[in-house]
């Protein structure tokens, strides 16, 4: 078997030499790791990912291959693929092709065979940062060169290029009690089926949507997705989430939902060292004391103080989660009016189950909601 050499540069200059894995060619974004021991290919296409390369922390990937039913979204959302031990043969009866040929098809460059837990080690040293993998610039000083060229996270906007072109309907599965708006800002296939379990029927409208084509739909409630990306870009959402709010209409939001809640309620955000990503984050909900183990996928996080409520233009509010890991704010929620969010991925792909009745706890409120409207 032949082999086709491989390089990776940090953008501090630090380098290793491996092998292709995946597409050949040149890749440069920010990277970054996740410590899922399981879940590869739900990861690779979580359009979360967008914009960044992906160290797996786990040694062996590709055990189980890919098959078409385990996508989170039509396509391979990562800029890049780095893992230390590639499965030599897949093993699985849903498999139709193995991983690397995964990769291959759809352009990801990848490199395989470097020491995972050194680069892990380094970048939770030094914190996320540019990085490149190539098989054609193979001198380290020459992609160096390209990694200092490239965009920082810090101030990206990579929603044109996740959401959906055209509104489209997820509808409830049996009989439909709700109505629900869901923003796709890069939206995972399980989240509006989730939803659609409970009832409720879901119109999924692209991340440029305006609050008249939102209340246009008569919603019972309102749900702001996952996405790539700086918090601090979104000011068409944050904006559309304040109409929202002031309506009164019940809100949800994950993930960048849950940055954009924070900055409707007037906070900011601010970039982690080097972020939450993995299916195996402690967090605990503080409205009921339980610890959850959670799938989160976030290189930013809101300010809010964690021991006391805070004012907003829509009344008080308090932080509601908190990582156990770092004590960032992974849940908000407003006291008087029906709205809250979560930093991470409640809908379980990849990742634990703890965390499903946030989907209740949503149409707890819209019930709520309902209720006091008539």
């Amino acid at each position: 078997m032949t082999f086709t050499p491989a390089v990776l540069v940090l953008e501090d200059g630090r380098t290793f030499r491996g092998r292709s894995y995946g597409a050949t060619g040149t890749t440069v974004a920010e990277i970054v790791f996740n410590t899922g021991m399981t879940g590869y290919q739900e990861t690779l296409t979580d359009p979360s990912y967008r914009g960044q390369i992906v160290v797996m922390t786990a040694p062996h990937i590709g055990n189980t291959g890919a098959n078409p039913e385990d996508f989170e979204s039509g396509r391979v959302w990562v800029d890049g693929y780095v893992v230390r031990d590639p499965a030599r043969q897949r093993s699985n009866w849903r498999s139709d092709r193995s991983l690397d040929d995964l990769l291959t098809e759809q352009g990801v460059v990848g490199i395989s065979g470097i020491d995972t837990r050194a680069l892990t080690r380094h970048l939770r040293e030094r914190g996320s940062m540019r990085a490149g993998i190539s098989t054609e610039v193979l001198d380290p000083e020459q992609l160096l060169e390209q990694v200092k060229q490239a965009p920082s996270m810090t101030g990206s906007n990579y929603l044109a290029d996740v959401t959906v072109d055209e509104a489209h309907v997820v509808p409830a599965e049996g009989d439909k009690k709700y109505t629900v708006v869901a923003l796709d800002l890069g939206i995972k296939g399980m989240t509006p089926k989730l939803m659609a379990q409970r009832g409720i029927e879901v119109h999924v409208l692209p991340a440029t949507a305006t609050l008249d084509e939102v209340l246009e739909l008569n919603p019972d409630g309102v749900f702001m997705s996952n996405g790539p990306g700086d918090p601090a870009t979104a000011d068409h959402q944050v904006e559309l989430v304040q109409g929202v709010l002031a309506k009164g209409t019940p809100y949800f939001g994950i993930c960048l939902g849950n940055q954009i809640f924070g900055r409707a309620l007037g906070r900011g955000t601010y970039k982690l060292k080097y972020g939450h990503r993995g299916v195996n984050q402690p967090v605990q909900d503080r409205t009921t004391g339980k610890v959850e183990i959670t799938a989160h996928n976030h290189g930013f996080a809101v300010d809010a103080p964690l021991d006391e409520d805070f004012e907003t233009p829509y009344g008080a509010a308090r932080v509601t989660h908190v990582c156990l890991n770092d004590d960032v704010v992974e849940g908000i929620a407003l006291l008087d009016r029906p709205g809250f969010s979560v930093q991470y991925h409640p809908e379980a792909a990849a990742g634990p189950h703890d965390a499903g009745y946030l989907f209740d706890r949503f149409t707890d409120l819209m019930e709520a909601a309902r209720a006091e409207a008539h």
